[in-house]
């Protein structure tokens, strides 16, 4: 049902700098809709929130970035970006500013509408559990309610004196309690008694600088003791392919036969028997789809020696931050070999008591997780639009 905020002149700005803000923000626009059908809905997105409606004034790779000091030659442009962006706001005054995750950008901008009295949601919380625990400080001053995915959180920013809600993890609304992996394999084309493995160095064109190699190179050591073996990996797109297809033929890997899929990352991880899977939002997509999975992750050395002094907690997962403890394997920098990979995938592959254990754990994780996102969020949202209203 409409709100009384729902007039042809409503206006909703968020702000996404990445796909994986693009696929959140998407969700609550769709559940906002709803409460909101003639809104107009603008700011900074993707093809996903384009679907509801949204129109981008910045393309979403102007704010697409890795890393600490990869985004040096890149930050005033995006500087330039943020206070174009803060002055039209200042003067259109929307009902109400989202900022979907990409902290860096959105909180200074936020801080800057709430001073000036626009209501400021963000959604997600940062991982301020994991490191940057400071930055609740400007948590406080930036944001008038806080989105939260993950059950813990609430009580962080409760104690802060941060509104929050939790809303549920949208990938566990997206992903099956129960995978088709026989469905899946029909799709690629795959035997349904092959092993298969799934690669996923990561969907940025940085992550397979660092990552491609060694994922590679570990399943050309896998296949040395499993010949059967059939390897998978999702390409997020064009770009990326080329680049992969690069990265292996610079590391002599090229005659390593892999099933490279355009997009699809769903797919290649229902079809696998286990996963070897680039730390981040992925491997919580394995989780969910109840695999056994190796995490890894290599960066720039000197973006690697500073982050790795900054984190609260001894994994980076988010399997294992979810338990709180090493459900599955993490092997990072250095430590990201070909040969410790393949010798930690092949472990995973191997244990089949393991396996099982592993689904038990990540069914019950899923089910911790599982929300009407769309509704929850877009329900908060109209909270703060409303309450913001009523003050007028």
């Amino acid at each position: 049902m409409a709100s009384s905020a729902d007039t042809a002149n409503t206006t909703v700005a968020v702000v996404a700098g990445e796909v994986s803000g693009d696929l959140l923000a998407a969700r609550l626009l769709g559940g906002l809709r709803a409460h909101l059908p003639r809104a107009r809905f603008h700011g900074i997105g993707g093809p996903h929130m384009a679907r509801h409606g949204f129109v981008s004034d910045w393309p979403l790779e102007s704010l697409t970035v890795r890393g600490l000091f990869e985004v040096i030659p890149r930050y005033r442009s995006i500087k330039r970006i943020q206070n174009q962006l803060r002055d039209q706001l200042l003067a259109e005054r929307p009902a109400v500013f989202i900022g979907a995750d990409y902290p860096g950008f959105n909180l200074g901008l936020e801080q800057q509408l709430k001073q000036a009295g626009i209501p400021t949601v963000h959604y997600i919380g940062p991982q301020i559990w994991a490191w940057r625990g400071g930055r609740i400080k400007k948590i406080v001053k930036a944001v008038s309610h806080m989105l939260v995915i993950f059950p813990f959180e609430q009580e962080i920013y409760r104690q802060a004196g941060v509104p929050v809600t939790y809303v549920g993890h949208p990938l566990a609304e997206m992903i099956p309690m129960l995978p088709d992996e026989a469905g899946a394999r029909r799709h690629l084309g795959l035997p349904d008694d092959a092993n298969v493995v799934t690669l996923m160095p990561g969907s940025r064109m940085g992550e397979l600088k660092y990552n491609v190699a060694a994922f590679v190179g570990a399943a050309k050591l896998l296949l040395q003791r499993d010949h059967s073996l059939r390897f998978v990996a999702p390409m997020a797109g064009e770009k990326q392919r080329q680049y992969f297809l690069e990265l292996v033929a610079g590391a002599g890997l090229q005659d390593v036969e892999i099933l490279l899929t355009d997009g699809g990352s769903h797919r290649a991880i229902e079809a696998a028997d286990a996963v070897l899977v680039a730390s981040g939002t992925a491997s919580l997509e394995v989780a969910l789809y109840k695999k056994p999975m190796v995490i890894a992750y290599k960066m720039m050395r000197a973006s690697w020696e500073i982050m790795r002094h900054m984190g609260y907690q001894p994994w980076i997962g988010l399997p294992n931050i979810l338990a709180r403890e090493f459900l599955v394997p993490e092997l990072l920098q250095n430590a990201a070999s070909a040969e410790a990979l393949a010798d930690a995938m092949w472990q995973q592959l191997s244990d089949a008591p393991g396996r099982l254990r592993l689904v038990q754990r990540f069914t019950d994780m899923h089910q911790s997780l599982l929300r009407d996102s769309a509704q929850e969020s877009a329900a908060a949202v109209m909270r703060v639009i409303d309450t913001s209203t009523s003050r007028l």
